[in-house]
C-alpha cells in the first residue's frame, strides 16, 4: 500500500455540517409551494450535481417544475442560516487542516457543489487558503458515484490515485473514491454506512478527529 501523499475532502457533511441546514431549507421553501416528500425527495440528491439534482426534482416535482427558482429560494435560505459559517463547521476540521498543512501534504476539495457556492462558502468561514486545488460538480462531466471529479482533484494536485486519501460522508462519494482507486475514510452524516459501504471505505470514522489519527499512524 502506497505512502498517502495528498487529501481529498468533500465539503457537505465533511467540512460544514450542512446537510441538515440545506434539508431544513429545502423543506421551508418545499412547504411554502405545497410540494410533497420534500425531504426523501432532497435526501437522493445528496452527493450528486446540479444537473442530476435537477432531473431528480423534475421527476418527482412535475416536468415544469421552476427548479432553478425553487433552488435559488432554497440558497438565499440557506446563507440567511449559514452567515458566516464558523458555527456550522464540524468537529476537528481546523485541526486536520492545520495537520495537514504543516506536514505537507497536498490538500484538494472536491465537491458536487456548484464552484461559486463553494468558494462563497469556504471564504466566508476562512478555510479557502487551506486548499491546493477545489474542484466542484460543475467542471466534471460525471457526477459521484463516477470517480471524475476525484481523478481530476488528483490530477490537479499532481498525485496518483494510489497515493490519495479520500474524506467523505455520502454513499455516492464513497462510491467514487472507491472506483477511482482511492482509500476513502466515511465519516457518517446524514445516512449510516450499510454493508456496501463497509466493503468500499478503507475506514470508517464518527469524526475528522479520529481520521487525523488514521492519517497519523499510517506516516
Amino acid at each position: 500500500m502506497k505512502d498517502i501523499k495528498s487529501v481529498i475532502f468533500d465539503m457537505d457533511g465533511v467540512i460544514f455540517d450542512t446537510e441538515r441546514l440545506y434539508l431544513r431549507c429545502c423543506v421551508e421553501v418545499g412547504d411554502r409551494l405545497g410540494l410533497k416528500d420534500v425531504e426523501a425527495v432532497c435526501k437522493k440528491c445528496i452527493g450528486i450535481t446540479s444537473k442530476v439534482t435537477d432531473q431528480i426534482m423534475r421527476d418527482s416535482f412535475g416536468g415544469n417544475f421552476e427548479v432553478d427558482d425553487y433552488k435559488g429560494d432554497v440558497y438565499k435560505l440557506f446563507l440567511n442560516y449559514f452567515k458566516d459559517g464558523k458555527e456550522y463547521i464540524k468537529d476537528g476540521v481546523i485541526e486536520i487542516l492545520d495537520y495537514l498543512k504543516t506536514n505537507d501534504y497536498k490538500v484538494a476539495l472536491a465537491s458536487s457543489t456548484k464552484k461559486e457556492d463553494v468558494e462563497r462558502e469556504l471564504r466566508v468561514a476562512g478555510l479557502i487558503d487551506y486548499f491546493d486545488e477545489i474542484v466542484c460538480g460543475d467542471m466534471v462531466s460525471k457526477s459521484k458515484p463516477e470517480p471524475d471529479i476525484f481523478l481530476e482533484a488528483a490530477r490537479r494536485i499532481n498525485t496518483i490515485p494510489e497515493e490519495c486519501l479520500v474524506l467523505e460522508d455520502s454513499f455516492n462519494g464513497i462510491r467514487a473514491a472507491y472506483s477511482a482507486g482511492m482509500r476513502a475514510i466515511m465519516i457518517p452524516d446524514l445516512l449510516e454506512p450499510d454493508d456496501e459501504m463497509r466493503e468500499k471505505a478503507w475506514k470508517i470514522v464518527p469524526t475528522l478527529v479520529e481520521a487525523k489519527q488514521v492519517i497519523e499512524e499510517t506516516k
